[in-house]
């Protein structure tokens, strides 16, 4: 079969899938992450930052060997651009005087980047309070941000920009047109790589990202601990914020409805969403429903969804089912890390195709045996009827080669229909 028509059968099982229909073969859709440096001795996630042309090699042969239904081209951005800004938000591999392994994903460092008596500010000017006050504090190199402004009351001749021309805001919009050179490289090899592996015949997963305004909260602005206060001090300025958010990703989203892709799906990984994070009313009002204004817009503009749920979600069920019956059957794609996959499909049975299963700490210290047997398990449980995708619990970054080999055997032999 010519690559090309290779493309449209694996885009056709995924889609069918989404739309709760049984295909030809049940759709592989493993997040592979640091595996292809793993088993073919080549690349890292440090090269995804520094040295992007050593991840393609390795990315290009796990797809042509494994040959799943999907891609989840490697994330390159760069390490030259985060150095120019002075990236306060996360450690990196490859960044001079980190102590990550080059083989690390880069690591979050949660931190106050907004204070409690600032929501008001942001509510009201979410721009402006980015512009002001977050930039120059998670990305203190950009620290002359914090005097852009105009004034339209001088408006005369280039009055209006005096602020802008100032010493310190040049200063960090130089850095910013030089991160912009930086990055492009980064985005000149992604764009290959992708090219690539369209070419050899595998649609992507998703294109676009996004994330649940109350993580937007949690994960930069307030971080975990100040959410907690906030959430006994203030559920009212979150709720505010997080409608805020909604609109400003909805704005930014809305170019899909015009540019023509085979692949139209929206990533949302959920960070703060998992069991006994939150109580059961904080995940439906301050969690759930400002994330599900998001899903409905995505909805009617005919883009999937794809929440990706992290850690424990058992008890989240019951309020994403009553929440997603408001919406159109067979529009959303969640993944689940963990848990009774049997419980999840009857859960979401007409409803919302679901994916995930395949546990990436057995891939890597587990035999080959509870592999097959996981897998079977989840296709007898969930394959029939449709609505259901082979994915891994998370990204693998290390596995044994024959649990891997085992886990793509028994799905595309014991899960063809």
């Amino acid at each position: 079969m010519a690559n090309e028509d290779l493309f449209e059968a694996r885009l056709k099982r995924v889609n069918d899938a989404i739309a709760l229909k049984e295909s030809d073969q049940l759709p592989l859709i493993p997040a592979p992450s640091g595996l292809p440096y793993h088993l073919y001795g080549q690349g890292s996630h440090a090269a995804t930052f520094y040295d992007y042309e050593a991840v393609v090699e390795p990315v290009l042969k796990f797809y042509d060997e494994f040959k799943p239904d999907i891609c989840w081209p490697p994330n390159l951005m760069s390490g030259k651009a985060n150095e120019i800004a002075e990236t306060a938000l996360v450690d990196w591999p490859g960044r001079p005087g980190t102590k990550l392994s080059d083989f690390s994903t880069y690591q979050v460092e949660e931190k106050e980047f907004m204070k409690q008596e600032e929501y008001d500010e942001a509510i009201k000017d979410l721009t402006r309070f980015i512009i002001n006050k977050y930039i120059p504090r998670a990305w203190p190199g950009l620290k002359g941000l914090s005097m852009f402004s105009f004034n339209p009351a001088a408006s005369l001749g280039t009055q209006i920009f005096r602020n802008v021309f100032s010493v310190p805001v040049v200063g960090a919009l130089e850095k910013i047109l030089e991160m912009a050179k930086q990055n492009a490289k980064a985005e000149e090899v992604a764009a290959i790589l992708g090219d690539k592996l369209t070419q050899a015949g595998f649609p992507r997963l998703w294109n676009m990202v996004a994330e649940a305004p109350f993580d937007i909260i949690s994960d930069f602005l307030r971080g975990t601990m100040g959410m907690f206060e906030d959430q006994l001090e203030c559920p009212d300025k979150i709720a505010a914020l997080c409608d805020v958010l909604a609109d400003n990703q909805i704005a930014n989203l809305q170019f899909l409805k015009f540019v023509p892709m085979p692949v139209k799906r929206v990533y949302f990984p959920l960070h703060k969403g998992m069991d006994k994070f939150i109580n059961d009313d904080q995940y439906l009002n301050l969690y759930w429903r400002p994330l599900q204004k998001i899903i409905k817009a995505l909805i009617d503009m005919n883009v999937t969804p794809f929440i990706y749920t992290e850690g424990p979600y058992d008890t989240r069920v019951t309020t994403m089912v009553e929440e997603l019956q408001k919406l159109p059957a067979g529009k959303c794609l969640i993944h689940f890390e963990t848990g009774d996959f049997a419980k999840f499909k009857k859960a979401f049975s007409g409803l919302a195709c679901i994916s995930g299963g395949v546990s990436i700490v057995d891939l890597e210290f587990g035999s080959k045996e509870k592999i097959v047997n996981q897998v079977k398990y989840l296709i007898d449980n969930c394959a029939p009827g449709g609505g259901y995708m082979l994915a891994t619990s998370g990204s693998i970054e290390v596995a044994k080669r024959e649990n891997v080999e085992a886990m793509f055997e028994t799905a595309r032999t014991y899960g063809k229909s």
